[in-house]
């Protein structure tokens, strides 16, 4: 399997969480505004990366963007259950963002090399 193949996998798989699977789960457990605010942000993040899986090359910033969101939401998550903020059950989520979020990092599409050469010009 090629790497554009593991990443068009990963796009889908990211973007039916975020916008179908983890959406409804989270809202049944939690009745916070802080869930609410987040997952207004991880649904259209959700939709545009599902738009991505088309021609990843294309959309590197973007993939790039939701790998690093994710990390730094799987951290933040992270310290607050240590600090207790959040329930233990919750650490499902920090384990997901945490995966996906390397996941895509690891496999954002390098820069072509017209646009290198253009970037260096």
């Amino acid at each position: 399997m090629t790497r554009e193949r593991v990443l068009k996998a990963v796009l889908l798989v990211s973007g039916v969480v975020f916008v179908a699977g983890l959406i409804p789960l989270i809202m049944l457990f939690s009745r916070e505004p802080a869930v609410a605010m987040i997952m207004s942000l991880y649904v259209p993040m959700g939709v545009f990366v599902l738009l991505a899986v088309r021609n990843p090359a294309e959309h590197r910033s973007l993939i790039a963007f939701a790998g690093w969101a994710n990390i730094a939401h799987a951290g933040v998550m992270t310290v607050q259950e240590y600090l207790h903020v959040i329930q233990p059950r919750e650490l499902a989520g920090v384990i997901i963002f945490g995966v996906l979020g390397i996941l895509l990092v690891t496999l954002t599409p390098a820069k072509r090399t017209a646009e290198r050469l253009a970037a260096a010009a």
